[in-house]
């Protein structure tokens, strides 16, 4: 009741990293509220979820296992949610701004009347006084996110609602284990409690999953260009630059607006946050 929860996306077997890096963020600001830490994890075989999550500092684990729930789904995963804040009533719920998570989270707070900011870059615990209303708001989310084509940091407050949702985009944050043996209960939930079969009316037959070609997150020498490179050949020299490097190439958005490269390049504020080693910025304002 109250508390900050985190929604942990799965992949076989495995947490995915931007949930991890709530974890990290939830349980800071769950210290700063002085309130508990709950996160959820929904798919099947989920045995090995726990040794994964509660390290980060998580106080309760809810576990939805059914072979059904994996792969995702919208529907099911929607109503899991939606009924489990309607039990617990968290303050905080957070999760990744992945495909997964942009088409979840708005579901879910449209479902709860709620609100959702998409594609934070920084979350704080902060006060408000609202002048027109001469009423202070204590300990609110400040959810901030670039706005306006990355030309402005906007900060984003829900006052009335609970909870208040955001998703945070890959990267932003850091993931740091709390404590290894940290101490924190897993309540397996009763899947038929929460779903229903109209919720299963989609079947996935099949998958195919691309892997990236890229991997500019993971690179350790990133050379960037901007518009002032001035045009798609001279990119070319950059690619010449980081191959000899060993690094990947990235771009500003207003180097992809140009068309000087693709979108899968985009990095800063509006794209791909990334952490090299070497960083060289090339034409960039």
């Amino acid at each position: 009741m109250n508390n900050v929860f985190v929604y942990c996306e799965i992949e076989d077997g495995h947490v995915a990293e931007v949930s991890l890096e709530l974890l990290t963020k939830g349980r800071s600001l769950a210290n700063q509220l002085k309130c508990e830490l709950e996160a959820i994890a929904i798919g099947n075989k989920l045995g090995d979820i726990a040794k994964q999550v509660i390290p980060y500092g998580v106080d309760t684990l809810y576990l939805a296992d059914d072979k059904r729930l994996y792969p995702y789904q919208t529907l099911p995963h929607t109503s899991i949610l939606v009924n489990l804040f309607k039990e617990e009533q968290p303050q905080i719920a957070l999760m990744g701004a992945s495909s997964i998570g942009r088409d979840l989270g708005p579901r879910v707070s449209s479902a709860l009347h709620s609100g959702l900011t998409a594609d934070c870059t920084s979350l704080k615990i902060g006060d408000h006084f609202d002048k027109k209303a001469d009423k202070k708001y204590e300990n609110l989310l400040y959810q901030i996110r670039p706005a306006f084509g990355g030309n402005i940091i906007a900060t984003i407050i829900n006052p009335d609602c609970r909870p208040q949702m955001a998703t945070v985009r890959e990267g932003v944050m850091k993931k740091e284990i709390l404590d290894p043996k940290y101490k924190g209960k897993v309540v397996d939930l009763d899947v038929s409690k929460y779903v229903s079969d109209s919720d299963f009316v989609v079947e996935i037959i099949e998958r195919h999953m691309e892997k990236s070609k890229l991997n500019i997150k993971g690179s350790p020498i990133i050379v960037a260009g901007g518009y002032g490179v001035g045009s798609k050949e001279n990119f070319k020299l950059l690619y010449d630059l980081a191959e000899v490097l060993g690094g990947e190439v990235g771009a500003s958005r207003a180097a992809i607006d140009a068309g000087y490269v693709e979108h899968e390049r985009q990095i800063g504020q509006t794209g791909l946050t990334v952490r090299p080693k070497l960083y060289i910025a090339c034409g960039i304002s």
